[in-house]
Order: structure tokens, then sequence, then C-alpha cells
């Protein structure tokens, strides 16, 4: 068997363990057997079970970010275009075992990895949201403002939106999410702007 093959069968059955068992409890011992290699295999491509991790994790990064670079149209509005890509990434989160589990041990557990992880993958996101932001204030789209600040508050706002409100309220349709997401960020609350307000 080609060595790439042994590789990528090994990075298959991290992926796997570490879908099922979480980091802490993933042994190099499981992945060995459900990679069906010798444990000494996988220290051919890898030091230690850190290192295994992080390059699953450089590899759903960038399938993440071609999965962004997918939903941009340049014709298309700012608000548009973030719409389609958060829906995407969120969509690719939700259905992708790894990002539950980690989930599950960064909350019940506290294990540091799991939480790095995420964070990691949380700092793509809000990589693009920030490059999006940026451009649409070149483009004239949106008010001059702090890209970084901005995309943090656009991020937090949809997962509330999409998962978190859940908790407390029916499921919002993808359309009456996007209405309040235009509301809060596109329009804002106030009738009336705060300098108007003052002027009077």
């Amino acid at each position: 068997m080609a060595v790439v093959d042994r590789r990528q069968q090994v990075l298959q059955a991290a992926t796997k363990c570490f879908s099922l068992f979480g980091y802490k409890a993933t042994t190099m011992e499981q992945v060995a057997k459900i990679a069906n290699v010798g444990k000494g295999t996988i220290y051919t491509f890898f030091t230690n079970k850190e290192q295994l991790f992080n390059e699953i994790l450089r590899d759903v990064i960038i399938e993440m970010k071609r999965i962004a670079g997918q939903e941009i149209r340049r014709d298309k509005a700012f608000f548009d275009n973030l719409h389609r890509v958060l829906d995407a990434l969120l969509e690719f989160r939700s259905e992708h075992e790894l990002f539950i589990k980690l989930s599950q041990e960064s909350r019940d557990f506290g294990t540091p990895q799991a939480g790095e992880g995420l964070d990691k993958i949380e700092s793509v996101v809000l990589e693009y949201l920030e490059r999006e932001v940026e451009h649409a204030i070149h483009q004239g789209e949106i008010k001059e403002c702090d890209p970084k600040i901005v995309s943090v508050v656009m991020f937090r706002l949809y997962i509330v939106l999409t998962a978190e409100l859940n908790k407390v309220h029916v499921p919002l349709s993808k359309e009456q999410i996007k209405q309040y997401f235009h509301l809060f960020l596109a329009e804002g609350l106030a009738r009336q702007s705060l300098v108007q307000q003052q002027q009077r």
C-alpha cells in the first residue's frame, strides 16, 4: 500500500475516533485499530496525538474556507452573501460529528484541546467575516466601523438566532432569521438615529 494511502487511512481513523470519543478519550491504540495499521505506523507520520488532531483541524478549516468561497457572489449585496456563507458554514458545522463531540467535551469536561480546537475553527469564520466587512466598507455598502467588532457581533447573533434561541423559542425559519439579522444589523432598532434625536 502506498505511503500516502496509509497516512490518509490514519487521518480518517483518527477523525472517526475524535468524533466518537472526543479528544481526551482517544488513544493512538484506538486509531491504529480502526486504521488497521500498527501503532508504529502512526508515529511515522505524526509525533503525537496533538499533532494528529491539529492535522484533522487543518483539513476541516480548509474545507470550511472552500465552502465559504463557493457561496460568495460579488454581484450580490453584502448581506445576501453573508447569509449564504453563514448558513453553509453552520450547516457544515452542525452535520460534522467532530464539531458536535468537541462542543460536548468542551462544555461537559472542559478539555482544553477541545476548546482550543473549536476556537481555531471559530477564528477562521471571524477572519472571513472581518474581510467581508472590510470589503463592504470599501464598496460603500455599509458604514465605517471596526470590522473586528462587527464580525464578532454578527457571528454571535447568527448563532443565537439559529441555535441558542431554539432552547426558549420555536425555531425560526431561514427567512425569519434573515429578517431579524437585517433588523438588528442593517437597520438598527431605533426608529431614528441618535444624531437626529440629539438635534432636537
